[in-house]
């Protein structure tokens, strides 16, 4: 397993990037971390706003700032030339640099020229482990959930967070495993799955959710989407060796197109539902689906209720917000279905 020591507090970074989709990284670290973010860092007024302090590298220094995160996740998780010289300057300040992007900080030399002469680190979350093993296809011992969606970025690693908090809550012996870089800097371990040479995939996902006791449970962050163009081969790596028993799908209200992806359209909730469990069935002959998660941040609050039940009703499973009332039908639902 992957793990990480980051230093708080933390300056995230957002660049100059304005498209929200973009800065999930920043934002699950603001929603899910957010004792441990003291600023943002944003390059132009259009940039998106996480809601946090705006720092310059100065004022961050004074205020005690220890990393600063990168936090938006790019299409080919490249480092655009813009941020160079401001990453370059925190660096120089003595503040280590955190990524989780497919471009190494290390290979470039402004940076690690920075870094050297103040002895700050340059720490790539989306690394993976070496001399990972290819997959065995066989059972584990305990019990796995994997979140898996109709896109990206619309609330898988948020429903599982979730998932796991109120799991605990009910008594359950769970664990997140975390399969991305915010979610790995979020739990402090994990697997960067995307990160994965496609051989070594699902065997990284066994060893991402090992054997366990009888009752416990592995609430997986789920990557991609099963229908996506560019992103569906690590989303079927993930589901074969993660071999869940149950799994939620995630959905945003009213997004029609793949995003970033838009002559491509949004697969159906029935369909993702039936591929999920046609392929998973591969490892795992008893997977199931167990609720639906929904980010309705798209539509009216005096819309969501009728938009769930209406789910609900169409799908004979719980559907949620997960950040509005939580994840407990599910959970109810899960456990229901799955007594000893």
């Amino acid at each position: 397993m992957h793990a990480i020591s980051l230093k708080a507090p933390y300056l995230i970074f957002v660049g100059d990037e304005a498209r929200r989709a973009y800065v999930k990284t920043g934002a699950g670290l603001v929603q899910w971390r957010r004792e441990l973010c003291a600023g943002q860092l944003r390059l132009t007024a259009d940039t998106a706003d996480l809601g946090l302090p705006d720092m310059t590298i100065e004022a961050a220094v004074a205020a005690g700032v220890k990393s600063v995160i990168i936090g938006t996740a790019t299409i080919g998780g490249a480092l655009p030339a813009s941020w160079q010289a401001p990453l370059a300057a925190a660096a120089a300040a003595g503040l280590d640099i955190v990524a989780g992007l497919h471009t190494r900080l290390a290979d470039n030399p402004v940076l690690s020229a920075a870094a050297t002469g103040s002895g700050a680190r340059l720490l790539d979350i989306r690394v993976p482990p070496a001399e990972l093993p290819v997959a065995t296809g066989k059972n584990r011992s305990g019990m796995r959930l994997l979140t898996v969606g109709t896109d990206c970025a619309l609330g898988k690693k948020y429903t599982a967070l979730q998932l796991e908090k109120d799991m605990r809550s009910a008594g359950v012996d769970v664990d997140f495993r975390a399969s991305g870089q915010t979610g790995i800097m979020i739990a402090g371990r994990g697997i960067p799955l995307d990160a994965v040479v496609s051989d070594f995939l699902s065997g990284a996902a066994e060893l991402l959710s090992p054997d366990n006791s009888p009752g416990h449970w592995d609430v997986i962050e789920g990557q991609g989407g099963i229908f996506h163009p560019a992103y569906a081969p690590v989303s079927h790596g993930l589901l074969l060796g993660s071999q869940p028993d149950a799994f939620v799908v995630c959905h945003e209200a009213r997004r029609e197109q793949v995003s970033g992806w838009e002559h491509y359209p949004v697969p159906a909730i029935e369909d993702v539902i039936a591929r999920t469990v046609a392929i998973g069935s591969l490892t795992n002959p008893n997977i199931r689906c167990v609720g639906i998660s929904i980010n309705t941040s798209t539509i009216p609050a005096s819309e969501r209720g009728d938009y769930l039940a209406g789910l609900a009703g169409r799908y004979g499973l719980p559907c949620v917000d997960p950040l509005v009332e939580g994840t407990a039908a599910i959970v109810d639902h899960l456990l229901s279905q799955f007594r000893a």
